[in-house]
């Protein structure tokens, strides 16, 4: 395991940024700057959202759709899964609880170590690797099923190659699954008021958002991608895109995270959920 990277903490306990840009990324600098990232930030982000998570639990977005509600792997019984981007992996633990035979990845170091300290805790520990999403060190169709939920896909530059991968691992009649940022989101404020829905960028500007420190080092790298791309990346993987999910606002949610809130919720889409499948044939 690649040992974690020591970046200044501000404040809140999240790494601090010296400075934000929108300007080009390629795909050494978003895994430099996000493992390292990732890293730091895994107490603060736990400590923030460990609860809403849940230690055993499969939460797709801050909407609060569930996969124990939404089934958009269906029966993993028996099935080979990989998660992508577990981060801490209540996802993983979940669905091994479910009956999956699982294996979670994640870039950062600093999370998995989390994810085995909650596997020995709940007693439901899975086994953890450390990889890029966009070199799966898997062999070629050997899992039934793939999801990420809000991990790995949003912090890649290449995310046609991390496709590919993905359905290079997946079986035949294999089933796909991921929730990203919406991209409706990207020309708007990073805030959960509703008063805030104003447009401030460009839709189509697919240029990443970039934090750097102090001295002007890439700590932070997110992509933009528009609803089309997304599409075009997963047909272009050779994937048949089954559904394209928005979730709505869960009634009587109120938890906040980021831009996310119950009021902005029911104006706009918040995240969009990818569901495709490898042909058979």
């Amino acid at each position: 395991m690649i040992r974690p990277t020591a970046l200044p903490l501000g404040p809140d306990g999240y790494p601090a940024a010296g400075g934000v840009e929108r300007r080009s990324a390629g795909a050494a600098e978003s895994v430099r700057a996000n493992r390292g990232w990732w890293d730091a930030a895994a107490p603060a982000y736990l400590a923030e959202h460990g609860a809403d998570l849940g230690d055993v639990d499969f939460l797709w977005c801050p909407e609060g759709l569930r996969e124990a509600d939404a089934h958009l792997l269906g029966d993993v019984t028996g099935r080979r899964v990989l998660e992508v981007g577990c981060g801490s992996a209540p996802c993983a633990r979940w669905l091994r609880r479910a009956g999956a035979d699982v294996v979670a990845l994640d870039v950062s170091g600093g999370m998995l170590a989390r994810a085995a300290d909650l596997g020995r805790a709940t007693g439901v520990e899975v086994p953890l690797l450390q990889a890029d999403a966009g070199a799966l060190p898997l062999a070629d169709a050997s899992v039934d099923v793939v999801c990420s939920a809000f991990g790995g896909l949003p912090f890649v530059a290449d995310v046609e190659g991390a496709l590919a991968e993905v359905a290079r691992v997946l079986r035949p009649g294999g089933r796909f699954a991921a929730s990203v940022n919406h991209p409706f989101r990207w020309p708007l404020p990073d805030s959960p008021d509703p008063d805030d829905l104003r447009v401030v960028s460009s839709y189509f500007d697919r240029r990443p958002y970039v934090e750097t420190d102090g001295e002007g080092r890439t700590v932070y790298v997110e992509h933009h991608r528009t609803v089309g791309d997304w599409v075009r990346a997963v047909v272009g993987a050779g994937l048949v895109l089954d559904d394209l999910v928005e979730p709505e606002w869960t009634p009587g949610r109120t938890q906040e995270w980021g831009q996310w809130s119950p009021a902005r919720g029911a104006l706009v889409p918040g995240t969009l959920v990818l569901v495709a499948h490898r042909p058979s044939t």
